[in-house]
């Protein structure tokens, strides 16, 4: 079983510190069981997902995997065509790590709970997704009528769709949070701000995430009408990485390589920002300016290892039918490893 260095220690507490947390305790491990010789992770994009893009770039799973001894173990990151279909390869053991949102962390939890037992290793970010719309008439979610479209990237399951649905439970009371399903469209980040923004589409308002909700209201069109974060009541994770119950469990010591470059990409963000933000424009390819990228990052979206206000996801789900099982705290699906922080 995995202990944990003095170096490792000194680094969560700083991690935990800057996110209001205590240090945490590791696991043992068996250093001469044979492990998997390739680490199979499935890439995202999105500026939350920079502490991704830090541990490729900068090699930090390879890094930790020689420090754990396993230094010809390989690393491969391989492309998905979605989420469902990432997450059928995790359980399948085709894949080894899946990285997204807080809901399909829920959902996959709770399908495989008592059998692959997917379960988060830590979390990406904090980041407030805006609900921002083009019609002035509309000034909270209440003003909305049948000529409204809301477009977000997948209805009744997405992060956004979720956090509009407990908005609408918070404003029209328990029951209520299928008020607006009606006007929810599925589309894609890049096609809902072009739709919003020519102002000739059916589509008056966008659920979104960075960069495309300050990029909608830096046109002068668009404007903000809530958060997840007021929905929630304070910052909230948006995504995490999560794997098999049974890959940390036969993989100790490449399960710790994986946290531990969580925890150095996550360092390497708070000391070198904008090494971090020049890493994440390589990486994808954006044409986004270092400085309108460092505008964005802050209260709103800071990355953190930490889970926050995900219970009240969970909670909710489950009330609604979404979840079969209702987890007691966080601690169900997040693995032991983070469990020393102050979590929500």
């Amino acid at each position: 079983m995995v202990r944990s260095s003095a170096s490792r220690r000194s680094v969560l507490k700083g991690l935990a510190a800057a996110s209001g947390a205590v240090a945490l305790p590791r696991f043992a491990i068996a250093q001469s069981k044979p492990e998997v010789g390739t680490v199979v992770l499935a890439p995202q994009f999105g500026l939350a997902y920079t502490p991704l893009h830090v541990m490729k770039a900068e090699k930090l799973i390879e890094k930790h995997l020689a420090k754990n001894g396993l230094p010809n173990s390989k690393v491969e990151w391989q492309k998905t065509t979605g989420g469902a279909a990432a997450n059928e390869a995790l359980i399948s053991g085709a894949m080894h790590v899946v990285s997204g949102g807080v809901g399909p962390l829920l959902t996959v939890w709770d399908k495989t709970k008592g059998n692959a037992n997917v379960r988060g290793i830590g979390c990406f970010d904090a980041t407030a997704l805006y609900l921002c719309t083009i019609n002035p008439a509309v000034n909270t979610i209440r003003d909305f009528t049948d000529k409204d479209k809301i477009a977000l990237p997948a209805v009744k399951i997405s992060i956004q769709a979720v956090s509009l649905q407990m908005a609408c439970e918070k404003e029209f009371g328990q029951g209520q949070h299928t008020k607006l399903d009606h006007l929810t469209v599925s589309m894609s980040h890049p096609d809902a701000t072009a739709a919003l923004l020519s102002g000739k589409s059916e589509i008056t308002a966008h659920f979104s995430s960075p960069p495309f909700q300050y990029q909608q209201i830096e046109t002068g069109k668009a404007r903000k009408v809530l958060s997840n974060f007021d929905v929630l009541g304070g910052p909230v994770t948006f995504n995490s990485a999560y794997t098999t119950t049974k890959f940390r469990e036969e993989n100790p010591r490449s399960y710790t390589a994986l946290f531990d470059a969580l925890v150095e990409a996550h360092e390497f963000i708070q000391k070198r920002r904008d090494d971090a933000v020049k890493i994440y424009i390589a990486e994808e390819q954006s044409k986004l300016s270092v400085d309108f990228i460092n505008r964005m990052l802050g209260p709103e979206l800071s990355h953190t290892i930490v889970p926050l206000n995900t219970i009240k996801y969970a909670e909710f789900l489950h009330r609604i039918g979404s979840l079969r099982n209702k987890p007691a705290s966080w601690k169900d699906y997040y693995f032991p490893d983070v469990h020393g922080v102050q979590g929500s």
